[in-house]
């Protein structure tokens, strides 16, 4: 079914304020790039420059899947979803480009990691391999959220 068919029960499009507020308050996401097969995806930690930039930091080794497809990509898609419960969750979706950044320009980009979730376990890893800061321009963007309860729940 549509967005359009599921209003009747709750379903909303997000204006662009609203995702800008909800890119804002979140700090992970989905990075999807093209692959001859099946998209490649992966849980990253974002920032995000509240307007048309998200930042991402790779750790990488000797080689790195992420990296190379990264590079490749003429388009990516990124997915950012929060749902606190079956009748209360919002999500994101984004499209856009993806390059490398330089690092002479990555304090601007550091700046945008205030909200990025972070796993504990980088802060115990081997922070002496290479870094890279990716630079995600959104293109396009597409919001939903549902907000309440069902008819029968409703008091």
């Amino acid at each position: 079914m549509s967005v359009d068919e599921l209003a009747d029960i709750g379903l909303e499009r997000m204006t662009d304020s609203e995702i800008q507020s909800f890119l804002s308050n979140q700090g992970m996401g989905v990075l999807g790039l093209p692959t001859e097969g099946a998209p490649y995806l992966l849980p990253l930690s974002f920032g995000y420059d509240g307007g048309s930039q998200l930042y991402f930091t790779y750790v990488l080794g000797e080689s790195s899947r992420k990296e190379e497809l990264s590079d490749l990509a003429e388009t990516a898609r990124f997915l950012v979803y929060k749902a606190d419960t079956m009748f209360s969750w919002e999500s994101v979706l984004l499209t856009g480009t993806i390059e490398g950044l330089p690092e002479s320009t990555w304090d601007e980009a550091i700046a945008a990691f205030e909200n990025a979730w972070s796993p504990d376990i980088f802060r115990e890893a081997d922070l002496t391999r290479k870094i890279k800061i990716y630079e995600f321009h959104i293109d396009d963007q597409v919001g939903i959220k549902h907000m309440g309860l069902p008819e029968g729940f409703r008091t």
